[in-house]
């Protein structure tokens, strides 16, 4: 059966699909009759070369040869031959025309494909091409072309001279014709300009082979059968199908310059109506007297538009230059500024071309000169809408996704920049490290000679009445033999003789040791042991003992100057010096490594402690009002769905019928401002009401109050300091706020009390979190300013007939400035004590205000401290309000209200906010004159501890570092420390420490008996502390006498002030003791669970908020998010005391697994600032709002 191939299988190249190529007729000079004379030979060769591999070999979609290094295995590119093109003479007479038989058009149309031989390229060779095609002529030809249509497979040859007729008449209808080539079996379309061309191009398609008066038919039957004889393959090629292939390419390349001629005039049509529009356009505008317009005239995202001005009808009338400048969405994208160009539009019209990004809404825009002449529209600016894109919501979500790239671009680089710092500082280190480490080599290697030398003056090779060596000759790593005779020698009498040595004038310590025996040498008590010489001696060194290391007892070591011995064959001394340079040199490296990887380590598990500790104080924070409201999930994201959960049973809205939940973001100054109220709805829980909101992605902070009404009524704004949650993944951070504290103590360089604790931990912590703090303070001669760093003038100021000199300094990483009147008010010695302490310190006030006004502060909240600072709160409302100092609000804090009164209650009305350290005491003093009719602005904020100081992991004050995981081992190791220090029994008995002032407040006499109940239950006691009264501390000066005494194993008082001491006892201690009649906050058992130990206290004040009894504060502490931690009572004499004790003391020798994981269970509670610290903001704002 016959092969139908889809594609022809022998062609070196075919035409694409769709592919034109034009046939264009020529007469030259030549009349019509000379047609007949003239060969004019379109040959079409059947393709009959097929393969069973035929479908498998890949299509040629190219007309155009392919490059060499594309060529199909088996094909060599083909020479493409000749450039012009060959033109054919034709008549366009009916009668002239060739017929096709009906029979030949049968057999034609069973072919689906036509070859058409192309040329490859420039060379000598040429393939054939195989063309399956239909022809047919245009629409208006349809019918005919039914009738007439061919499909047949010939080979094209065109090998037609070029010929010039002298018959003008027929070169007018001649036109070139178009025809499109579809190889899938569709057909090729005839598309025509006119019909008198398609005439022509049937005179082509189906002429007659006017040589030898044969027809195509004819020819390609002839052909054929020539074709079927030949076989199914052809290598040679005459020039004829040569000249085929190039008229084929020529054809081609005249219908692309057709096509461009008609895509021109097409062109030039479309100009021309688009300026007969844009011209349409300009009048109907400068008609109605629009300054501009824009086309097209709906302006869509990502693409161009032309912007048009009528520079008479604007300001620039007289202008030579006229300028566009603009921006996207309300000028906040994509600043631009184009020069416009004068048009050829009638009157004075301007234009420029824009392209509208992709993310634009709007385009806004206004005309200049180029200066500072404008045309502005009236001062509303020119704006175009932009339909079909963004609208200004998603333009907003747009912006911040784009800012949140930003700054994770930034992040990221910024990160990058540490990191290569941080690597130059480690190499500088590095390099600095080695150059010292090698000058402490040359330094001890030179000290070792100096020694060596000394010694190998007292060397030698025996004492023959004494010592002998057996060779003589020796080097490293030989055995020799020691003899020694002990007669008349301090060893005449021992049982044993030992050899104790060394080398090198005991460099490496103790290398040698080993026992020597009875030798059968003669004139003497001679004793010998068999001795390895150590590899790098130059000299022996040794005593004789009676016993081994540890054991012995007596030496003869030559009267003090040991016995020494050179190494006869040792190796060179400067060579030995050399390598023991490089030997300590690697040592004393390796040591050094060896250190600050351990103290890598420790700073990373130090910051991963942190780390954990503030993700659960955190967490804390957020449930710590879970009985009126909490969030799902707890921790609010950034661009997330969060739900709030509201129980108004808690609060003021409790039994109304409905709630209405008010929400914004960012303090209430996020950007899309509040949004809508909305009605809560009940939660699943059935307790609690429930709100969904979206947290934008620019959200720091969630805000948030409850309303009885959609319209308002009664509000729930948590006495209104707002309901406030933090927001994790925003692009955007809270603006910094700057606070600046004044105070007349600061630890560590001017603490008398827990006041200077507060000033520089609070500072610390809202430091850490972001924001700037300054403190200021007087300068006291007796100031500890070696903990003052960077300590240097700033400037000073003229105040109150005082010039005030003003020194700077970091303490605790915090920026302090010391105030110093040149009046030597602050130069007594003292920090309190003196009779005029109220006005010095008032005078203090009105300086540091006076400073910040001179120096530019604008501070945002002024924080000052009990009565001593209190004078600042009044000052600054009477004086400095209005004078620079407008933006700042003034907090006062209350330490103890034993002091000061009257400036308390001062301080208390002027104060914007006010705090005390801790709810349980600021509800104790709320009924004071002096407090209560401000209990509006008072609040309770817990006070906290530092935990860089007081850190048992990084404590260099006691013997072993430690964490929860093994507080059981550390603290022991403490306490055998403390034991020794103090001159206690070293057994395992309870340690009840006491660290505190010795005054009424903190229960004297409750400390007292303490110490007896103590005592009478077997346990040691530890008292540090004294009294200001030197009649209490008289009073304990005789019990410790008497204690010591009778006690001596178990009790011991240090009446005096010791901070390393203290660290020892917080951490050595079991209990910690805290028995105050009254304690505002109370630091110590903070401190003593951040060891381990465990607080026995009084419920008072700060004590009880903090300190929860195993036994009766379960449910108290689990509303706090905790778990009991302490003993605790109630009352003020013994029976109470002993209540807690003994309660303790039981746990101690009865539970001691229980007792050691509650060592472990205070130690992971966060009392640091952490939490305070977040508390103090939300003050801070509220203070500001």
């Amino acid at each position: 059966m016959a092969l139908q191939p889809q594609w022809p299988v022998c062609c070196r190249t075919t035409t694409l699909r769709n592919t034109q190529f034009r046939v264009k007729p020529h007469l030259g000079l030549f009349s019509r009759s000379s047609l007949w004379h003239q060969e004019v030979r379109i040959k079409f060769v059947p393709c009959i070369q097929a393969s069973s591999d035929y479908l498998k070999r890949r299509h040629k979609k190219s007309l155009i040869p392919k490059s060499k290094t594309s060529t199909p295995r088996g094909f060599a590119p083909r020479p493409l031959v000749g450039t012009s093109t060959q033109k054919k003479d034709q008549s366009d007479t009916k009668e002239k025309e060739v017929g096709i038989s009906t029979e030949k058009e049968d057999q034609n149309d069973t072919k689906e494909k036509e070859a058409v031989e192309t040329s490859s390229s420039g060379k000598d060779t040429v393939s054939r091409s195989r063309l399956t095609a239909k022809i047919f002529t245009t629409e208006s030809q349809t019918a005919e072309a039914e009738s007439m249509s061919f499909a047949t497979t010939v080979d094209t040859e065109y090998n037609i001279k070029e010929m010039r007729t002298g018959n003008e008449e027929y070169q007018h209808d001649l036109r070139s014709q178009h025809v499109k080539v579809d190889h899938s079996d569709e057909i090729i379309e005839n598309v025509a300009k006119t019909d008198q061309f398609n005439e022509v191009g049937r005179q082509v398609a189906f002429g007659n082979d006017q040589i030898g008066r044969t027809t195509i038919a004819e020819k390609a039957s002839t052909v054929g059968e020539q074709e079927e004889n030949s076989g199914t393959t052809e290598n040679n090629l005459d020039k004829d199908d040569i000249d085929e292939s190039v008229e084929v390419l020529n054809a081609k390349n005249t219908m692309i310059e057709t096509e461009d001629s008609l895509l021109k005039q097409r062109e030039e049509i479309d100009a021309q109506e688009q300026r007969k529009r844009l011209e349409n356009l300009a009048d109907q505008n400068f008609s109605r007297g629009n300054k501009i317009f824009v086309i097209p005239e709906v302006v869509t995202p990502d693409q161009a538009i032309k912007v048009f001005l009528n520079r008479s009808l604007s300001a620039l009338a007289t202008e030579p230059d006229v300028l566009i400048m603009g921006a996207y969405n309300g000028w906040r994208w994509k600043f631009f500024t184009e020069k416009m160009k004068k048009t050829n539009l009638e009157g004075d019209w301007w234009s420029c071309e824009l392209h509208v990004p992709k993310e634009a809404y709007r385009v806004d825009f206004v005309f200049f000169n180029g200066t500072n002449i404008y045309e502005n529209n009236d001062y509303k600016d020119f704006s175009v809408s932009v339909k079909g894109g963004m609208d200004e919501t998603k333009f907003e979500e747009f912006l911040l996704e784009e800012k949140k790239k930003e700054l994770e671009r930034l992040a990221a680089e910024e990160n990058e920049k540490k990191r290569l710092a941080e690597e130059q500082r480690q190499m500088e280190a590095e390099k600095a490290a080695i150059e010292a480490e090698r000058v402490q080599a040359k330094a001890q290697v030179e000290k070792r000679r100096q020694g060596l030398h000394h010694v190998m003056k007292l060397a030698s090779q025996s004492a023959h009445d004494v010592w002998q060596m057996e060779p003589t000759l020796f080097e490293g790593g030989d055995r020799i033999k020691l003899y020694y005779n002990r007669s008349s020698r301090p060893l005449a009498h021992a049982s044993e003789i030992w050899i104790h040595g060394g080398h090198n004038n005991w460099s490496e310590g103790l290398s040698i040791v080993e026992k020597l025996s009875r030798s059968e040498k003669v004139d003497g008590d001679w004793w010998c042991a068999d001795v390895v010489v150590p590899g790098r001696a130059l000299v022996l060194d040794w005593v004789f003992a009676d016993g081994p290391p540890g054991k012995a007892v007596g030496y003869d070591n030559n009267n003090l100057k040991d016995f020494h011995a050179t190494v006869p064959k040792s190796i060179p001394e400067e060579l030995f010096w050399v390598e023991e340079e490089h030997r300590i040199f690697r040592k004393v490296q390796e040591d050094r490594k060896a250190r600050e990887e351990a103290l890598r380590k420790k700073i990373e598990k130090t910051e991963h402690m942190k780390a954990e500790t503030k993700e659960r104080t955190m967490k804390m924070f957020l449930l710590s009002q879970k009985h009126i409201v909490y969030t799902e999930p707890i921790d609010v994201r950034a661009g997330n769905m969060v739900t709030i959960f509201y129980n108004p049973s808690n609060t003021i809205l409790n039994g109304k019928p409905e709630v209405w939940f008010r929400c914004s973001f960012n303090r209430w100054t996020h950007p899309n401002g509040p949004l809508p109220p909305q009605k809560m709805v009940l939660a699943e829980n059935g307790s609690h009401l429930k709100a969904t909101v979206k947290v934008p992605i620019d959200a720091y902070m969630m805000d948030f109050v409850f309303s009885e009404r959609e319209d308002g009524g009664l509000y729930d704004n948590r006495n209104q300091m707002d309901y406030h949650i933090p927001v994790t993944g925003s692009i955007a951070k809270e603006p910094p706020m700057h606070i600046v504290h004044i105070a007349v103590e600061m630890a560590p360089i001017a603490k008398v009390g827990g006041l200077g604790d507060v000033v520089t931990s609070l500072s610390r912590a809202v430091q850490d979190l972001g924001h700037k703090v300054d403190i200021i303070l007087p300068n006291y001669n007796c100031m500890k300013l070696n903990n003052v760093k960077d300590f240097h003038y700033h400037n000073s100021f003229a105040w109150d007939g005082a010039e005030i000199k003003v020194m700077v300094g970091k303490v605790e990483g915090l920026s302090v400035y010391f105030l110093e009147p040149q009046n030597g008010m602050f130069s007594v010695g003292c920090i309190y004590g003196r009779n005029d302490d109220g006005h010095r310190f008032s005078f203090f006030c009105h300086a540091a205000l006076e400073f910040l006004l001179q120096s530019g502060f604008k501070p945002d909240i002024l924080h000052c401290h009990d009565w001593s600072s209190a004078p600042v709160a009044w000052l600054f409302k009477e004086h400095y309000i209005h004078c620079g100092l407008s933006n700042s609000r003034v907090v006062f804090t209350i330490h103890n209200l034993e002091f000061g009164i009257q400036n308390i209650g001062r301080a208390m009305k002027f104060a914007d906010k006010a705090t005390t350290v801790s709810q349980t005491y600021s509800r104790e003093i709320s009924g004071n004159p002096a407090i209560s009719p401000h209990l509006f602005k008072f609040h309770g904020i817990v006070n906290g501890i530092d935990p860089d100081i007081w850190d048992p992991y990084n404590d260099h004050f006691i013997p072993v570092s430690y964490t929860a995981e093994n507080v059981v081992e550390g603290k022991k190791a403490a306490k055998n420390a403390l034991q020794e220090r103090l001159g206690l029994k070293r057994s395992d008995l309870p340690l009840i420490g006491i660290i505190s002032r010795l005054t009424v407040q903190k229960g004297i006499h409750l400390i007292k008996h303490a110490v007896h109940r103590t005592l009478e239950r077997n346990g040691q006691v530890v008292l540090l502390g004294s009294a200001p009264d030197p009649r209490i501390q008289d009073d304990f000066v005789n019990l410790a006498n008497q204690l010591h005494s009778s006690h001596a194993d178990r009790a011991r008082f240090c009446l005096t002030y010791d901070e390393p001491l203290s660290h020892l006892i917080y951490a050595g201690a079991d209990f910690i003791l805290v028995p105050s009649l009254f304690e505002p906050c109370g630091l110590t058992q903070l401190i003593a669970m951040r060891y381990g130990s465990i607080p026995v206290v009084r419920k008072t004040g700060g004590l009880y908020d903090t300190v929860f009894d195993v036994d009766n504060d379960k449910e108290r502490a689990q509303a706090q998010g905790l778990e009991p931690n302490g003993f605790s009572f109630d009352g003020t004499d013994a029976g109470a005391v002993d209540y807690a004790l003994n309660r303790a003391f039981s746990a101690w020798f009865e539970a001691r697994e229980w007792y050691s994981s509650l060592c472990k269970r205070v130690m992971e509670q966060d009392w640091s600032w952490n939490r305070p610290a977040l508390d103090y903001l939300e003050l801070y704002h509220s203070a500001r709002k």
